[in-house]
């Protein structure tokens, strides 16, 4: 510490910034005074040899000392400050990566380093949310060739753990999203680790979906591991599905997640660098990517999936990863459940060979796991998808997936909501088209995530006859509030089915 009128006594606020490291002081604070901190400035909080850059919050009431700095959550885990510890903050140096910023910002391609520089203090949280919402930006569309792709993917491997796993073929699966439902990721797993094979799965949680696969996972299984208890898992059972938030795999990508998806930029570069780096980090050696394509998904047109394709297997090839693409239907949900625990229902009753099962889910499902034991074929399997479904069908697949979620901490049974509304059908025709955006959104207004048997349940699909009064789907909610929400979305909306 360089003198005690620069330093401040450490608190927690109790305020969850999510991955944004944030620090609250009073106005009449001395260092807010003496060093000219207004609100949002970026300052360096050094305590105990630890140093964070944060985002300073300025507070104007009596709610906080004049001697204190409240951390946020994220700042506070960051820094883990002892009891009665102080920090000196000063303000913070820019980054070294500015340059590298500007100079994507006015189209110019950056070199392995400066790419390495940007992800670097992504993760050391040098750049504020403005800097890497510019960075973003610069990146959207087509706007990284195919070798700031690579050097992105690199830059988000190394600044992240790696996982290394004994046998030759260590195999993963991704969907690069865009639909409602179409939980494959499970089904798939209890597959491929039924047949032998070494599937160490690692998904994320949603942020502006309805679900994602970590949530659906947890209503039926613990997913929060750390790395040692995952690589007991896996050395157990053969494969597992947890979250990848606790293990720490490509960090950046997470940030850059958070700051992309509010602004709904499509970025080819940035979805093939965050894709792949989890996988590589993860120590996948054949990986299989789900292309769902269709107009409100997040691939919309063959076109479109022609160049991700292309970029994801000039990637993949630089980094010597074994990887097969399959291109599928993207115009509709996947499945009848959208939020956690509907969603685990569709995933138990395909497993569970139950005749009220979805097909559409069960047929993709053995797709991408035929698909995938063929990109990695265990001994005897002659046809992927044959091996797959014998395996279903039998009841080996399940088995394997309840023996997972033992080994995860514990089978849960998901239980549903008795909140339940239907919306019917104004008019008789034919289901020509579903909105995968709109409908997801009342899933998440009815609750979910966080509910977690908040959701929509379909009843009907693109392609069937309906008659006036006939359901189109179940809105299912945890409170009366988030219902009313839900309904009044879709009463706003009444063209989120195409009926003709």
């Amino acid at each position: 510490m360089q003198s005690d009128s620069s330093t401040l006594r450490l608190v927690r606020a109790g305020i969850d910034t999510y991955q944004q490291p944030v620090v609250y002081m009073h106005r009449d604070c001395p260092v807010c005074r003496s060093e000219g901190f207004t609100a949002l400035s970026r300052v360096a909080i050094r305590s105990a040899g630890k140093e964070l850059v944060a985002t300073l919050n300025v507070v104007i009431d009596d709610h906080l000392d004049v001697d204190v700095a409240a951390l946020s959550e994220m700042a506070w885990h960051a820094l883990a400050p002892s009891e009665g510890a102080v920090a000196e903050i000063r303000h913070a140096e820019p980054p070294a990566s500015t340059s590298a910023l500007r100079a994507k910002v006015f189209g110019q391609r950056l070199s392995a380093d400066a790419m390495r520089a940007l992800v670097q203090d992504t993760v050391d949280a040098r750049l504020s949310d403005i800097e890497l919402a510019a960075f973003v930006t610069a990146c959207a569309g087509d706007r990284l060739d195919h070798v700031e792709t690579i050097a992105l993917t690199r830059a988000m491997v190394d600044a992240g753990q790696r996982i290394a796993w004994f046998g030759e073929a260590i195999v993963d699966k991704h969907s690069v999203g865009g639909l409602p439902g179409n939980r494959t990721t499970p089904l798939v797993v209890a597959i491929a680790a039924a047949a032998g094979l070494c599937i160490p799965k690692t998904s994320s949680r949603a942020i502006t979906s309805p679900a994602g696969t970590a949530d659906t996972m947890e209503v039926m299984a613990p997913v929060d591991l750390d790395l040692r208890a995952m690589q007991r898992v896996v050395d157990r059972e053969g494969g597992c599905v947890v979250w990848g938030g606790s293990v720490r795999l490509s960090p950046a990508d997470d940030i850059l997640i958070r700051v992309e998806r509010p602004l709904d930029l499509d970025s080819e570069g940035q979805l093939v660098a965050s894709v792949l780096s989890k996988k590589i980090a993860a120590g996948a050696t054949h990986v299989l990517i789900d292309l769902p394509v269709g107009p409100t998904a997040k691939v919309r047109s063959n076109t479109n999936a022609y160049a991700i394709e292309q970029r994801f297997r000039a990637t993949a090839s630089a980094f010597g990863l074994h990887l097969r693409i399959a291109r599928t239907d993207g115009t509709q949900p996947v499945g009848r459940g959208i939020g956690p625990s509907l969603e685990a229902r569709d995933v138990l009753q395909v497993l569970r060979g139950d005749a009220v099962a979805p097909g559409d889910l069960r047929d993709r499902s053995l797709l991408l796991a035929g698909a995938l034991l063929d990109l990695a074929p265990p001994p005897g399997c002659a046809s992927g998808i044959v091996h797959a479904r014998a395996l279903l069908d039998s009841g080996a697949a399940y088995r394997k997936f309840v023996a997972i979620c033992e080994a995860q901490g514990g089978f849960t049974e998901p239980c549903i909501s008795q909140l339940v509304h239907s919306v019917r059908v104004q008019r008789s025709g034919i289901v020509r088209a579903i909105d995968n955006r709109r409908l997801a959104r009342v899933a998440k207004l009815a609750g979910a995530p966080r509910a977690r048997r908040a959701g929509v349940f379909l009843r009907l699909r693109v392609g069937d006859h309906v008659t006036a009064g006939d359901v189109l789907f179940d809105l299912h909610a945890e409170s009366r509030g988030e219902m009313d929400y839900a309904r009044s979305f879709v009463d706003a909306h009444p063209d989120i089915f195409d009926i003709a």
